[in-house]
């Protein structure tokens, strides 16, 4: 603040200055309109008195009470399923990668199983036969696909149809689907992967009662669900592993 009035005291010594020494050639020549020239000397010094009292007065703008984490939230640009917000918002688990938004190719199996690694994770424990996972995920109709969701329309989340935002099983114990466990082997603690099952693997699946169920309160979750074995029933499981033991 001390440094800011000085910045104004000396700007308004240099106007002062300037007006007094064109004030003085006012005298030696009078053959030139005093009037027009001091009117014009005020219009400089007023000029430069407003920019002074502003840098005096206004915060700086690192105190402008700007929350960086309030803009976490906003929507990408472009990002029309939400992918990149999703990453974004996970960065403080996993911390940021320029690769994930590199467009590549999906990793197929011979099953018909095919996944894409958006993050390795961390830790020398990973997803196999018996292991013990929890994990955040959000399951996508593919064939539902929308202007707004081109990866196809959410059916399940484990943020609002579970009670605690996660799935916990034993990989290989059958209370999930075996095309899910495939995609997600050798997963790591963090790691971030979008799998895709066929159309095939989701009905055996739902026969033998495999798939996760929507809340009952999430009822356009349960109507798609509904409507998803009327058509190809490939389902895309985009999938955070919280725990492997």
């Amino acid at each position: 603040m001390a440094f800011k009035s000085l910045a104004f005291f000396v700007t308004l010594v240099s106007a002062c200055s300037a007006f007094s020494v064109k004030n003085s050639n006012f005298n030696v020549n009078t053959n030139i309109n005093n009037n027009d020239k001091i009117e014009s000397s005020r219009r400089q010094l007023l000029k430069l008195a407003p920019a002074a009292a502003l840098a005096i007065f206004l915060p700086d703008a690192a105190s402008a009470g700007i929350d960086p984490s309030a803009l976490q939230s906003l929507k990408v640009e472009g990002d029309n399923n939400g992918s990149v917000q999703r990453l974004r918002q996970l960065k403080e688990e996993t911390g940021p990668k320029i690769e994930d938004l590199v467009d590549i190719p999906f990793i197929k199996s011979p099953s018909g199983i095919s996944y894409r690694e958006y993050r390795e994770g961390k830790g020398e424990v990973t997803v196999k036969q018996g292991s013990k996972v929890a994990v955040e995920t959000t399951i996508r109709c593919k064939s539902f696909s929308t202007a707004k969701e081109p990866g196809g329309l959410t059916y399940f989340t484990t943020k609002g149809d579970t009670a605690f935002n996660e799935l916990a099983w034993v990989v290989g114990d059958g209370e999930l689907l075996p095309g899910l466990e495939e995609g997600m082997m050798g997963m790591r603690k963090g790691g971030i992967r979008r799998i895709e099952v066929p159309s095939t693997l989701v009905f055996a699946a739902r026969n033998d009662e495999q798939l996760p169920l929507p809340s009952a309160n999430n009822k356009d979750g349960k109507r798609i669900y509904d409507r998803l074995f009327k058509t190809d029933a490939t389902l895309l499981f985009e999938v955070l592993v919280t725990r492997v033991k």
